[in-house]
C-alpha cells in the first residue's frame, strides 16, 4: 500500500495573519487593496490552490501582521467569505470568518457625481442591502451599488 503524503503548498507562517479562502480571480484585487505590495514584511501568496469548496483558492501570508477592523471591512467587500487565521508561533490562535457589516463608512466611494458626498468633504455611509451579492446603498443619495460597480476609496 503506497503511503499518502500531504505537504503544505505555501510556506508556514510563525507569527502574523493567514487570509484563506479568497476565490482565485480576486486574490489580486486584495493585495492591491490592502496595499501588500508596500509592506516590507515577508508576504506569501498563493494562487489557483486547490480547495474542496471552491475548485481552486487564494490564500495570502503575511508575517508579523495584524489587521484593524477597517482594513478587514475593505477584504469582505470583494472577497465576502474569506477566513482570517491569526497565527503566533506557527499555531493558529483565531479564525475569523470574515462578513460584511450592516453599514460600511468611510470605504466606498459613491457613484453618484450628484451625492453630497462627492461635493462635500464628508464621509460616504452606505448599508449593505444583499450579504452574499454585495449590493449597498448609499445614505445620503439612496443609490443602489452592485458589488462589480464598488469603487474604493
Amino acid at each position: 500500500m503506497s503511503e499518502i503524503r500531504k505537504e503544505l503548498q505555501v510556506a508556514a507562517l510563525c507569527n502574523g495573519t493567514a487570509i484563506d479562502h479568497i476565490p482565485s480571480n480576486q486574490v489580486f484585487k486584495v493585495l492591491s487593496l490592502l496595499d501588500l505590495g508596500d509592506l516590507k514584511n515577508p508576504v506569501t501568496i498563493g494562487n489557483n490552490l486547490e480547495s474542496k469548496k471552491m475548485g481552486t483558492k487564494g490564500i495570502i501570508k503575511i508575517s508579523d501582521k495584524f489587521f484593524e477592523e477597517e482594513e478587514i471591512n475593505r477584504i469582505a467587500l470583494i472577497a465576502p467569505n474569506v477566513i482570517l487565521n491569526i497565527i503566533k508561533d506557527y499555531q493558529v490562535v483565531e479564525k475569523k470568518k470574515i462578513s460584511l457589516p450592516q453599514t460600511i463608512v468611510g470605504i466606498v466611494k459613491c457613484n453618484n457625481p450628484k451625492c453630497i458626498t462627492n461635493n462635500e468633504p464628508m464621509l460616504t455611509r452606505f448599508e449593505v442591502l444583499d450579504n452574499n451579492k454585495v449590493v449597498l446603498n448609499c445614505h445620503y443619495c439612496d443609490i443602489k451599488i452592485q458589488k462589480e460597480d464598488i469603487i474604493l476609496k
